[in-house]
């Protein structure tokens, strides 16, 4: 599955230290390319003993290529804060970081960089970057099973696309390339003041003045761009951020169509997305069993959406105060799996004139035949199953169960439609449908998704940003502590156990900056 970060997906405010540092990294590797919040497909990236991969992966082989599509080189066309910044689900190559790496720290690029006619050390500059950047896509292509790689630069001129594609084809690569358009300048500044305004060269400055400062800057900086219409290569061109999609189909591939397909669901618009857990039931947690609400289950569910309520109309003052606009909150949409648990924990905000959407892919893991069973009893009964299952939790399955890799797949859908979502969004799920969900908007590794934590006394809150999405958590007080974690009670088997904490460990303290797995990153609590 392919992901553009909300908007697919602000930099975070240590954002310019991690460049610093992938830079350094940069000038002394021989393989160098850039973890972003898309660095790996999280199917694929497993463990180098392939012998010990579960056998649940449908959607790829042992060498962790889809052996029909061949492989490409997504190229992204297009000056910056066009909203390009892609993060793909994939391994990403940015030039940008490539030519950091190069200058070193605090050397800006030359005057005449960009320009047609550059000078003769600009141009060998240009050269010795780009040689760069290629020969580690190619080692990623050839050497580490790699199948899609992102090559995020400018490419402004038709000439050197063509020459890409040529050098692309002689490795026996497909290229699609993928431009965003832009000729809004709302569309414009917008990408500019989120993305930009972290950058040294403005801070302290105010965020509007910054963004038109910056388009300027990129103006002068790039003034020979030529959009495509190239009618020999492969391209799309997404205009004004999904109001439209212009396609050159030369030869598309089953990956360029895949690709295709998700950019028609997408849009840029900023808008948040909440997770809370459905309340308890009145009978035991079960799979089986569609038990209605308790008491305290109602209860909870009217907590839960007090708590948000008045978490997003602080967040309006707060943004009013500071300066900000003073148009209404977005509309909040809610979503629910058609479970008994889940419906009822929405019926409240139902009754306040909510919209409720119910979404059957969104029904928990299924366990399989290890329901209800102790974790002494499954590993007395299916000793091999739990070495596998200790080796791989994200792909294995247990006898007659699901996988979290089954689950993704069926959660493709619900994804997709995520993705088209422009409302505001709130998710009342299972925990095993959350942490799903949850590693697909902050990039996790598949092998972090099966330990990921939602206690009940909280509601995770997501935050659109331009390379990697941000978390907050929000509590919801007067929540008894004995129905915080009453997940299925096995550790490792099916469903792991929820601790009384939110999906990062450390939430004492921490940045929002989104730039890390849950094992690296608290998520910081709501201001």
């Amino acid at each position: 599955m392919f992901k553009l970060p909300s908007s697919c997906l602000k930099l975070g405010h240590n954002l310019i230290d991690e460049i610093d540092s992938t830079a350094e990294i940069a000038a002394n590797s021989p393989r160098y390319r850039r973890r972003s919040s898309t660095f790996i497909d999280g199917v694929h990236d497993l463990s180098e003993d392939k012998s010990s991969m579960a056998p649940a992966q449908l959607y790829s082989t042992m060498s962790g290529r889809l052996f029909h599509s061949g492989r490409i080189v997504i190229v992204l066309v297009g000056p910056p804060a066009r909203g390009k910044t892609l993060g793909v689900k994939t391994r990403i190559f940015h030039l940008g970081d490539y030519r950091r790496a190069t200058l070193g720290p605090g050397i800006d690029i030359p005057e005449d960089y960009f320009f047609v006619n550059a000078s003769p050390t600009s141009i060998m500059l240009r050269q010795k970057i780009l040689k760069k950047c290629r020969e580690d896509i190619y080692a990623w292509l050839n050497h580490e099973n790699g199948q899609v790689a992102i090559y995020d630069a400018v490419n402004p001129l038709s000439a050197g696309r063509g020459s890409l594609a040529r050098e692309f084809a002689k490795h026996d690569v497909q290229t699609l390339f993928l431009e965003s358009y832009v000729n809004d300048e709302r569309i414009l500044q917008d990408n500019a003041r989120s993305v930009k305004i972290s950058s040294p060269d403005f801070v302290g400055m105010d965020p509007d003045e910054a963004a038109k400062l910056y388009l300027q800057r990129m103006d002068i900086k790039i003034p020979n761009f030529q959009s495509m219409d190239e009618s020999h290569l492969n391209y799309v061109k997404m205009i004004n951020a999904g109001e439209r999609l212009q396609l050159n189909n030369v030869s598309f591939g089953y990956i360029s169509y895949r690709i295709v397909f998700y950019l028609m669901n997408l849009h840029i618009k900023s808008r948040r997305t909440f997770f809370a857990r459905a309340g308890t039931s009145a009978h035991h947690d079960s799979y089986k069993a569609d038990a209605s609400l308790s008491a305290e289950g109602v209860e909870y569910s009217h907590k839960m959406a007090d708590a948000l309520l008045e978490h997003r109309e602080d967040e309006r003052a707060a943004t009013i105060a500071a300066g900000g606009s003073s148009a209404p909150l977005k509309p909040l949409t809610v979503w629910t799996s058609t479970r008994r648990r889940t419906v009822e924990t929405s019926e409240y905000l139902g009754t306040l004139g909510y919209p409720i959407r119910q979404r059957s892919q969104m029904s928990q893991m299924n366990p399989g035949i290890c329901e209800k069973m102790s974790e002494r009893r499954i590993r007395e009964e299916f000793p091999e199953e739990v070495k596998k299952h200790e080796l791989d939790p994200y792909h294995h399955r247990y006898p007659r169960a699901e996988s979290y890799h089954d689950l993704a797949v069926r959660l493709e859908p619900i994804i997709l439609e995520l993705e088209r979502e422009q409302n505001d969004l709130l998710i009342i799920a299972h925990e095993s449908v959350l942490r799903v969900l949850y590693g697909y908007l902050m990039a996790c590794d598949a092998m972090d998704i099966p330990t990921l934590k939602f206690p009940r006394n909280e509601i995770i809150e997501i935050i659109p940003a331009s390379y990697q999405n941000e978390a907050k958590r929000i509590p919801i007080h007067g929540v008894p502590h004995d129905i915080v974690a009453p997940s299925p009670e096995d550790l490792k088997i099916p469903v792991p156990a929820s601790g009384a904490v939110s999906p990062m460990p450390g939430l004492a303290s921490g940045s929002a900056s989104g730039l890390a797995t849950p094992s690296e990153r608290p998520i910081p609590p709501a201001k």
